[in-house]
């Protein structure tokens, strides 16, 4: 009977500084390759397409499904429950990574929420997102992701290179502005 091979250690989450998550997996892994010693077995920044129309045209892009977080695949506990400090401080040394989630007793991920992630860590899935929708200054918008989700805001600026916007909030009688993603709003309904 063929059974199949369960992969060791288990899925942690890395906070690592922005737009530094491609140089943190890059290193973790060059490392991984001189040694073989450590419990750590894979790192993974989950990505999906997205389709971007600008000006008439479509184009596929990759996008970082979590941006500022890495995943990893880790022995991080011995099986008296303590942690392991020797991949503890590799990955804590690793430049570019701030901390893992949860502090110092980091939790992995549970099998529920590995099912929402594409391969390795979860089942296989084609995301593909469209971005269609063109914004514009003083449209009126709808917060759906992040520390202000439910607020509806109006756009102060769009940068489309970097697909994302700054939105004027009113708390407590005063705007406050947010930048988010072009994915983390919606259409106020008028």
């Amino acid at each position: 009977m063929d059974e199949a091979v369960e992969p060791k250690g288990m899925w942690y989450t890395l906070q690592v500084l922005s737009n530094q998550e491609n140089k943190v997996c890059d290193t973790i892994k060059l490392q991984l390759e001189r040694e073989d010693a450590l419990p750590v077995y894979d790192v993974f920044i989950p990505t999906g397409e997205v389709v971007d129309v600008k000006q008439g045209r479509r184009k596929v892009i990759a996008r970082k499904m979590y941006p500022g977080y890495v995943f990893v695949r880790m022995d991080l506990y011995k099986e008296d429950g303590s942690i392991n400090e020797e991949a503890w401080y590799f990955i804590k040394n690793t430049q570019g990574v701030i901390s893992f989630m949860g502090g110092d007793h980091p939790l992995p991920l549970s099998e529920q929420e590995l099912q929402s992630f594409p391969p390795p860590m979860g089942p296989e899935v084609n995301v593909v997102a469209v971005a269609s929708k063109t914004w514009k200054v003083n449209d009126r918008v709808v917060i759906t992701e992040g520390a202000f989700q439910g607020f509806e805001g109006t756009i102060a600026a769009v940068d489309d290179e970097r697909q994302r916007l700054t939105i004027e909030v009113v708390i407590f009688d005063r705007k406050t502005p947010a930048e988010l993603e072009f994915w983390q709003v919606e259409p106020a309904d008028a």
